[in-house]
């Protein structure tokens, strides 16, 4: 990890390895938008390239959380069904969606918490 890596967000959705991991990175950064999902759900590979631009185009830092990989992550953010993302401002919860909604909403909501 570089230095500048603690004041620019990555370009391309970062995949968490474990709790501590999120958590860190989480409050590492400002704006954080988690992609909660699981790799046998059809709605969230329709995600997939949405969550890739939110990366590279906004200010937020976009991690990705596999619900079957990391059960206690999941129910810690009363995910319920997927995908479900999660928007984080200074490490507190923002905004949770269920379901898979159009990229103009999530950029809209990442602007509205960097303003």
């Amino acid at each position: 990890m570089t230095e500048s890596e603690g004041t620019a967000s990555p370009t391309e959705p970062q995949y968490v390895e474990s709790a501590d991991d999120f958590s860190q990175k989480v409050n590492e950064n400002e704006i954080v938008f988690v992609d909660f999902y699981a790799d046998w759900c059809g709605p969230c590979k329709m995600l997939e390239p949405i969550v890739e631009d939110l990366a590279a185009d906004t200010p937020a830092s976009v991690l990705k959380v596999d619900v079957d990989q990391h059960q206690q992550l999941a129910s810690q953010y009363q995910v319920r069904g997927v995908p479900t993302t999660v928007l984080f401002v200074d490490g507190d919860v923002e905004e949770i969606m269920v379901g898979v909604r159009g990229k103009e909403q999530y950029v809209s909501l990442i602007e509205q918490a960097a303003n």
